[in-house]
């Protein structure tokens, strides 16, 4: 093969334009696959030994010399040129030069298209796995913090108005809910990704008697693909991944949004230290909490890649495209900006304290107690729960004309709207008595978060 011809040269005879070998070629992209295809390459070689398809000198000729073109790349002594267009091509002429023409075997029974697939999909079970190994990090990051404030009250919100009190680490808690689902939709592609595409060449299979149940097993696949038309075609796996990461991208957003409220001077119910904080340019005083709002920005990123992975697949008729060398950068882009995501998540975390004071202080606003004043007049008084409400929201009327809390009220007055009540107020309407008295499973009573916080503990080992 002469030294800057590609290998289809002798049938497309004029050389590409310049405008078009840069837009066409995905070389600067799918370079970061390297690995994956130098694997993929040497399990396929040894398939081709194993069968007699190929003379076992030159076989191992082969793998030799990718391994030293692996090194080379490792290394970063290898020259990676965009008119021969992608890794694969790359890869082989480098082969080539290494081996001279012994690296002409390495193509037999296979194409770019059942390659670059085989790597893809590698890649993204790799790259699934990393995912789920971060995010492990951020869970143990938040059940730190959320097993040093179990009995730090804070108001829970509904529409963003005072709703009821709640423990800040039942809060924390809700996090480590969503992110455990995010684990279960990397993973579940992790389990619908195992099947091995290699041998389903261009799109029909090959006349050669390769073994692809040995190359799958080798790849650490399951088992090989059924349909090699479909298994050139299919990215159903790459829009998995783009859905897992923005759907975990937005979880990560309604984190930092949260933080960001909360660490207003309006709440003022946290604080995160100067390692995670910027100023500003004119004003002197301020100390701005910009990884939050990264995270919340570049989930767009995440959403637009999905949309993007989306529109390319819509209307691509079966087989392979040109159109799918975008799906590699649209994923890569999408692991990357989540997992930066991941990890700044994780230094607000480590660096946030809260400021109980102020979280007690607005829980004890906007008669947040108010239905534990119902539920105790349907339990001990035997009143339905309505009959209970349309009273507690009379006595919530009452004392906010009257501008006190519900704490404050006196027997005299609550006997006004139910007769011969004998409760202790402070006890009824104090916020910390109400966070743990939700002991129904799944509530925020602090019985409940310590043992919800030694079950993930547990999971997690």
């Amino acid at each position: 093969m002469k030294k800057n011809r590609t290998v289809w040269s002798n049938r497309i005879t004029k050389g590409n334009s310049k405008n078009f070998q840069r837009i066409g070629s995905s070389i600067n992209i799918d370079k970061r696959l390297y690995k994956e295809d130098i694997f993929a390459s040497i399990v396929h070689a040894k398939m081709l030994i194993k069968q007699k398809i190929i003379p076992k000198k030159d076989g191992f000729k082969i793998i030799n010399g990718l391994k030293k073109i692996e090194r080379e790349i490792s290394k970063k002594k290898f020259k990676f040129k965009e008119q021969f267009e992608d890794i694969h091509q790359n890869i082989e002429k480098r082969l080539f030069q290494i081996i001279g023409e012994s690296a002409g075997y390495l193509h037999t029974a296979r194409s770019r298209n059942d390659q670059v697939v085989t790597d893809f999909k590698i890649w993204v079970k790799d790259s699934s796995q990393d995912t789920i190994d971060t995010i492990n990090d951020l869970i143990k990051c938040i059940l730190n913090k959320a097993e040093k404030n179990i009995n730090t009250v804070m108001p829970g919100f509904t529409h963003l108005k005072n709703a009821q009190p709640v423990s800040f680490a039942h809060y924390l808690l809700a996090y480590v809910e969503m992110l455990n689902r995010d684990k279960k939709r990397f993973l579940n592609n992790i389990l619908l990704i195992d099947e091995c595409p290699l041998g389903s060449a261009a799109l029909a299979g090959t006349s050669f008697n390769i073994d692809r149940k040995f190359t799958a097993k080798k790849l650490g696949f399951k088992k090989p693909t059924n349909n090699s038309i479909d298994s050139v075609s299919d990215r159903d796996f790459a829009i998995d991944f783009l859905s897992a990461a923005a759907t975990c991208a937005m979880h990560l957003s309604r984190l930092a949004e949260d933080f960001i409220i909360f660490n207003s001077e309006a709440f003022s119910f946290l604080e995160f230290k100067d390692q995670v904080l910027t100023g500003s340019s004119i004003m002197p005083q301020k100390k701005n909490p910009d990884p939050a709002e990264l995270i919340r920005g570049r989930t767009a990123i995440n959403y637009g890649n999905l949309n993007s992975m989306l529109t390319i697949m819509k209307g691509l008729p079966i087989s392979y495209y040109k159109d799918l060398q975008d799906d590699k950068g649209l994923v890569f882009d999408s692991y990357d900006t989540l997992k930066d995501s991941l990890m700044m998540a994780i230094e607000l975390i480590k660096n946030l304290n809260t400021k109980k004071n102020n979280m007690r202080d607005m829980a004890q606003k906007g008669y947040t107690t108010a239905t534990d004043f119902a539920d105790f007049l349907s339990m001990k008084k035997n009143l339905p729960f309505r009959k209970g409400y349309s009273i507690s929201s009379k006595l919530v009327n009452y004392a906010e004309k009257k501008k006190i809390r519900l704490d404050q009220l006196s027997k005299g007055e609550i006997n006004k709207f139910v007769k011969e009540v004998n409760i202790n107020i402070p006890k009824m309407f104090d916020v910390v008595n109400s966070m743990n008295s939700k002991t129904s499973f799944g509530g925020t009573s602090a019985k409940n978060v310590k043992r919800m916080i030694a079950k993930y503990k547990k999971e997690l080992k």
